[in-house]
């Protein structure tokens, strides 16, 4: 029989094992990445599976009703060649921005290399690479998966001109009039991405398509338009009230350091909790008519 310090031992040391591996699930974010020294963007749900109707078991597409044309670059790929959207006129474009140090990133990779040969006559897939490293890292990582479609470096430009990229992976949806469609955080399903595009190209697909207005999902600048913020409750307003509180929310500058409106930051990360407080005691404010809040500072345009 094994003596008493022997068991002790096991059980330290089963203890240390399970500490570890909390730790590691902690460390980990398996279906997206945030970027070094970037906050994760929390906007929508990120399925690893097809996205399907509880009713009838059909996948839900979903696309901006009036989408807004994307915005226009033009870098160097890693072969040194021009690279900018108005060379694929006429394509639904899949752009992705992405880093080698990104496990969710690699991950799909195979999975755009499939989709590129697949429909390349009529799809272009192109990744925007956010690594910091040289330049020749991304083109000795790109040879050596075979990616069959243009990479170039995302500056910090581009990146701003589609809204910050927050997290990694993000893809951006363009249909054939070069207009962005949907936008996708995290790592999505192979089949989803096939389903999207398909429908984009006007062929068959098992899918419903709905179409939703664009309120700061793919463009945090359109949150202007949003008429309610994920977690604020203006039921109490009137509908002058809800008018003003809507107008503050996207005045203001959230204080937790986004530098986002209070708006923008609600919709991009429904969890931060300094928006969340400065938008109910908002609310309140002007349901009590509470003084000074009849002037509000310029808040930051994305």
């Amino acid at each position: 029989m094994r003596s008493k310090s022997t068991f002790v031992f096991y059980f330290l040391m089963t203890l240390a094992l399970a500490a570890y591996l909390a730790h590691a699930a902690l460390a980990f974010t398996p279906q997206g990445q945030s970027a070094p020294n970037r906050p994760v963007a929390n906007v929508t749900p990120v399925p690893t599976t097809t996205a399907r109707s509880s009713k009838d078991d059909v996948a839900t597409l979903r696309f901006v009703k009036n989408p807004d044309p994307a915005p226009g670059f033009v870098l160097n790929d890693l072969a040194g060649k021009s690279l900018s959207l108005s060379l694929f006129s006429g394509k639904v474009v899949l752009l992705n921005f992405w880093a080698t140090w990104c496990g969710p990133c690699r991950s799909e990779i195979a999975g755009l290399i499939e989709l590129q040969a697949k429909y390349g006559d009529r799809l272009q897939v192109i990744g925007l690479s956010t690594d910091e490293g040289p330049t020749e890292t991304v083109k000795r990582y790109a040879e050596r998966m075979h990616i069959n479609y243009p990479v170039a470096m995302a500056t910090p430009d581009v990146a701003q001109k589609y809204g910050g990229i927050l997290a990694l992976p993000t893809s951006f949806l363009l249909d054939a009039q070069g207009r962005v469609v949907q936008k996708h955080i995290g790592l999505w399903d192979q089949d989803y991405f096939e389903l999207e595009i398909r429908a984009l190209l006007g062929l068959p697909v098992d899918a419903k398509v709905e179409t939703f207005e664009d309120v700061g999902q793919i463009f945090l600048v359109n949150a202007s338009r949003a008429q309610e913020l994920p977690g604020v409750d203006v039921s109490a307003l009137s509908p002058e009230q809800k008018k003003l509180a809507l107008r503050r929310f996207n005045e203001r500058t959230c204080s937790c350091g986004c530098q986002l409106t209070l708006a923008q930051c609600r919709i991009n990360d429904s969890a931060c909790s300094v928006s969340k407080k400065e938008t109910a005691d908002l609310v309140q404010a002007i349901l009590h008519k509470t003084p000074g809040i009849a002037k509000a500072p310029q808040g930051p345009k994305q």
